[in-house]
């Protein structure tokens, strides 16, 4: 198959390699088609197996309580690695273990790496699945050690002796070379051709078996920012889930950053991927409303949901995802500008506060302080956070294009809420005509004040449409 290799299978504690670890290790080394090497050992994972585990492979506590820990056997896996390919049934697994143990004895691993499971694909497309279970039993191999490192070894290395028989030596070495110089980091049941995904700015989206996203991001070069999560799969737990759960990618081309910035965000709330951590809900959302009267009592008001409306952001100020997260960021300011707990409605009760007796409050709340003054140390208190008047008199866009592709996208816009992106003029007409009721986006407005600050900033042709 290759000049030389190894054929390596581990068995594990389980399946994270950040936080699990090695419980056997079984290895045959080959070299111009003949066995050379032959080795494997219990290793001490210097933690409890799971019983699960136990009943898996059959390796207890008991077995590997006098085993050698991976320190102790870490040389002879570099022995026989050297100047060698590692080969695996699922190599990304064994791999990113070995990575991780050989990092916490702060040796470095430098292998080229070869997945038999992608082999079996290229070699037998017309079969779905190529899991070891499946390949044994396609080709009627048998062994009363499945779940043992040598056992598995031996029947991996027993499908490529009846694959060569088959379908020729220089048919597996030439596949094998076709895996080693490209996709030997894809993950082995990956359907879609990650050669297919251009290298320009989108959005992707990671699909399992079922129809909706494992996750969905974004990026300028998508080639390239989804190679980034395989290989990282070794060192994130996160990462190394998703890398076992998918099945295929799809992607969507933007005109640039902005483009992806903003599908991103709506794809996310509509689909809600199970491994994209903040999933935006604008019913959620609220902000503190400000009474003008230095007298009323409370001071402040939360605005909620879909009562957070842009045109009243004069008045408001943050916004929160909770109303614990909004209660909680009151009390700082509270505490940091010596404000009145009772006067903004953290505190019930009349009269002199508890903030007041412990030297908090300077006294509005018992005519030690005019209310006047109080309301102004509080908009000075509130003044980073409030929120900005939407600055344009109605809708208007932005237009980003990209000179490699050509591509031009019109993203338009309407109290910091995202109306549509189009691409063209008859589009931009169509999109004009229609009215619809505007959702404040927190996502939208935090890209729009970060990225451009005032209008025309940022690089973007700015589109004012008449009112």
């Amino acid at each position: 198959m290759l000049p030389c290799y190894v054929l390596l299978d581990l068995e594990t504690t389980g399946g994270n390699p950040v936080h699990d670890r090695i419980t056997e290790i079984a290895a045959v080394r080959i070299e111009d088609g003949r066995e050379v090497a032959r080795w494997s050992s219990l290793v001490n994972p210097g933690t409890s197996i799971s019983t699960f585990i136990q009943n898996l492979t059959g390796i207890t506590n008991r077995m590997v309580a006098d085993a050698p820990g991976f320190d102790e056997v870490a040389p002879h896996v570099l022995a026989l690695l050297e100047d060698a390919v590692l080969v695996a049934h699922n190599v990304r697994f064994d791999h990113g273990f070995l990575l991780n143990e050989f990092a916490r004895l702060e040796t470095p691993l430098r292998v080229k790496t070869l997945c038999t499971v992608r082999l079996s694909r290229l070699l037998y497309p017309q079969h779905r699945s190529h899991g070891l279970d499946a390949i044994m039993q396609r080709h009627g191999l048998s062994t009363s050690a499945r779940h043992r490192a040598m056992g598995d070894v031996d029947m991996v290395l027993a499908w490529l002796g009846i694959a060569t028989q088959e379908l020729g030596a220089e048919q597996i070495r030439r596949q094998a070379l076709t895996l080693l110089q490209g996709s030997a980091a894809l993950p082995p049941q990956l359907e879609t051709a990650v050669s297919d995904i251009p290298e320009s700015a989108g959005v992707y989206l990671f699909y399992g078996e079922g129809p909706l996203p494992l996750y969905i991001g974004k990026s300028i070069k998508l080639r390239s920012r989804v190679m980034t999560h395989f290989q990282a799969a070794s060192k994130s737990p996160r990462e190394m889930r998703i890398t076992q759960e998918i099945r295929r990618i799809e992607w969507i081309e933007t005109a640039g950053e902005l483009g992806a910035l903003l599908l991103e965000a709506k794809l996310v709330k509509d689909k809600q991927p199970v491994y994209n951590r903040q999933l935006r809900r604008i019913s959620t959302l609220c902000a503190w409303r400000l009474d003008e009267n230095p007298l009323a009592r409370p001071l402040l008001s939360l605005v909620r949901g879909e009562d957070l409306q842009p045109r009243e952001f004069d008045r408001l100020y943050g916004v929160y995802r909770s109303r614990n997260l909004a209660i909680a960021g009151l009390q700082e300011l509270a505490d940091t500008y010596s404000l009145c707990p009772q006067a903004l409605g953290l505190e019930p009760g009349r009269g002199r506060c508890f903030a007041h007796q412990v030297g908090r409050c300077k006294g509005v709340c018992c005519g030690e302080e005019k209310p006047e003054l109080h309301h102004l140390r509080l908009q000075l208190a509130l003044a980073p956070q409030k929120l900005q008047v939407w600055p344009h008199p109605g809708r208007m866009g932005l237009r980003e294009h990209n000179p490699l592709s050509g591509r031009t996208d019109i993203h338009l816009f309407d109290q910091w809420s995202h109306l549509g992106t189009v691409h063209d003029e008859a589009e931009l007409e169509e999109a004009l005509s229609v009215r619809c009721d505007l959702a404040f986006d927190l996502d939208t407005y935090r890209l729009l004040i970060k990225r451009l600050g005032s209008p025309g900033a940022g690089g973007f042709e700015v589109i004012r449409f008449p009112v």
